[in-house]
């Protein structure tokens, strides 16, 4: 799958971004398809062949999230902006801890359960030694048998 995307180039402090694009699972410093352009993000200037960005996405190429809603906002493309990870990231670190604590809470459940199946054991053992105990301490009485004559 091929990626429009942003290959950082500027030095430290001062970002600057090649419009690259490249397998997904490149490296984006080695070998690219083609460079479409840059972006420079302290003075928002945008260099862009858009005829080749317009051509790599019909060919099937994606956009990054946020080259996409770069885009949108220069109106090179029209659609709708998408999330960006960190949004989607921020959403998975709230998942999983909703998840954790449903797990915790479950485990407590089951702990829960198996004390009370635990207690209901005991007291089933308990009824039943005071049945015997008690049919122990009744009096036995003998039924006479009738003579037959």
């Amino acid at each position: 799958m091929l990626v429009i995307r942003l290959a950082r180039i500027g030095t430290k402090n001062k970002p600057n971004y090649r419009i690259i694009i490249t397998e997904k699972g490149r490296d984006n410093y080695g070998n690219v398809l083609e460079n479409l352009g840059t972006y420079n993000t302290s003075t928002k200037a945008l260099k862009l062949e858009e005829a080749k960005v317009k051509a790599w996405i019909s060919k099937g190429a994606q956009l990054s999230a946020t080259l996409n809603n770069l885009f949108i906002d220069k109106g090179i493309i029209k659609g709708e902006k998408m999330k960006s990870r960190r949004m989607n990231t921020e959403k998975l670190v709230k998942a999983r801890a909703d998840k954790d604590v449903a797990a915790k809470k479950k485990i407590e459940d089951d702990k829960a359960a198996a004390e009370a199946a635990k207690a209901a054991e005991i007291a089933a053992k308990e009824a039943e030694a005071a049945a015997k105990a008690e049919a122990a301490a009744a009096p036995v009485v003998e039924n006479p048998v009738a003579e037959v004559k």
